[in-house]
């Protein structure tokens, strides 16, 4: 079992690290995301001049921790470490050049831009988002490995390190939590990660459904940096990736997703009306691995800081709602 961590007690008050709490009567690890942020970078910092590179840091003291993998089901057996990147990093260098599309966020951001905000709670910086913040449900389906690299196209294409990347997609039901009916107390499927030096995040996540009216996708917003998420409104950019088709089909055979198939039936990258403008070109991710062992989903999100970003309105489809 972890222990929580005690605050220093200084003339200013309770701090963390030598930083002050911004809650200080709180514990430590209920201080909020920007307090995690934080301390996430200044240990990022300790350890680059130590050597040993930003892949060592973790916010374990101030992170809640999560389940280290969800319960096993009958409809699929989540995999420690889902088939490895390289392969998918080839693909996805294919990609023709040019600056992700801005898409809007859809009616379930949790963002605080339409009520729910998840990007004030603390330990909403993880990798692992197959859990709710604090205990609650965890996400069935098929393992996925989510591998976004962020560039900045306004200065070359240069890895955009430092950059908050906030994901959040639906379950294998097609419910969104948050919003949906009987998951609106529950936290999964959302999480935020800062760019490292190659302008990397990675999730551990599971396989969305593919619900009424729209393709299977996963939202993301890209913040400049850290602090930036306390308000929705300074995302620099908003978009979505596309899964391959090949992909759902074999992952929607499972129980698990019980109507995706017919939902997938009824809309193709060109109809949907996200993709359809350009049968997602730049949004399409490459994907490697199966549903026994799980994907790893890998795309590279161009975003052009010169540009004000210009996501749209919330699209059409509904996400199933639950008894």
């Amino acid at each position: 079992m972890n222990r929580i961590p005690e605050p220093d007690r200084t003339p200013a008050g309770p701090a963390y690290e030598g930083r002050l709490l911004d809650r200080a009567d709180d514990e430590v690890v209920d201080q909020g995301a920007p307090f995690d942020i934080r301390t996430l970078m200044s240990r990022r910092s300790v350890l680059s001049l130590a050597g040993l590179g930003l892949g060592a840091a973790a916010l374990a003291a101030c992170t809640p921790t999560a389940a280290a993998s969800p319960a096993a089901s009958p409809t699929a057996t989540p995999a420690a470490t889902p088939a490895t990147p390289s392969a998918a990093t080839d693909a996805e260098s294919s990609l023709p050049a040019g600056e992700i599309p801005d898409e809007t966020a859809g009616p379930y951001p949790g963002d605080g831009s339409n009520g729910p905000d998840v990007l004030e709670r603390s330990g909403i910086v993880r990798s692992d988002i197959r859990s709710s913040l604090e205990g609650g449900a965890t996400a069935d389906g098929v393992p996925m490995t989510l591998r976004l690299t962020i560039l900045d196209t306004a200065r070359g294409d240069v890895p955009f390190a430092g950059a908050a990347v906030y994901v959040w997609h639906c379950d294998a039901a097609g419910g969104y939590s948050m919003y949906s009916n009987g998951i609106e107390n529950e936290t999964y499927l959302r999480g935020v990660q800062v760019a490292d030096a190659s302008g990397v995040v990675t999730f551990t996540s599971v396989i969305p459904a593919c619900y009424a009216g729209r393709w299977p996708h996963i939202h993301f917003e890209v913040y400049p940096d850290p602090a930036s998420m306390t308000d929705a409104a300074n995302a620099v950019a908003t978009s979505q990736v596309a899964l391959p088709e090949d992909v759902c089909n074999a992952v929607y055979q499972l129980p698990a997703y019980s109507g995706s198939t017919r939902n997938l039936a009824q809309v193709s990258l060109t109809s949907d009306n996200v993709f359809g403008d350009d049968a997602g070109a730049l949004q399409l991710a490459a994907v490697t691995g199966d549903a026994a062992s799980g994907y790893v989903v890998s795309l590279t999100a161009r975003v052009d800081t010169a540009t004000a970003p210009t996501a749209g309105s919330a699209p059409g489809g509904t996400s199933p709602r639950r008894p």
